[in-house]
């Protein structure tokens, strides 16, 4: 468990096990730019992101609002939509996004 990890993993494990959620600035995760561009009340740099990367799934519980919104039109997933109608559904993350 590294320093960025999320505190609240042992609840997002239950979800889906194969998940890694972490905590990163917007500016580091390489987010689509059709959705970095709905995002202008701060600077990239000072607004936090809580996700797993690799599989495009965000924790909007620890990720701010307007990134949340922005992120449901691309390709990521919010967590709860993953785990129930995603492809975290069927219980296997082989079909990461």
């Amino acid at each position: 468990m590294s320093a960025r990890t999320c505190p609240d993993w042992p609840e997002l494990m239950e979800l889906d096990p194969d998940l890694q959620f972490k905590h990163y600035m917007v500016s580091e995760v390489g987010l689509p730019s059709e959705s970095l561009t709905r995002i202008s009340h701060v600077s990239l740099g000072e607004i936090e992101i809580c996700c797993d990367v690799e599989h495009h799934v965000f924790n909007p519980a620890h990720t701010d609002p307007q990134v949340c919104k922005a992120l449901h039109e691309t390709h990521w997933f919010d967590v709860h939509e993953w785990a129930t109608s995603g492809p975290g559904a069927d219980g296997t993350t082989s079909n990461a996004a």
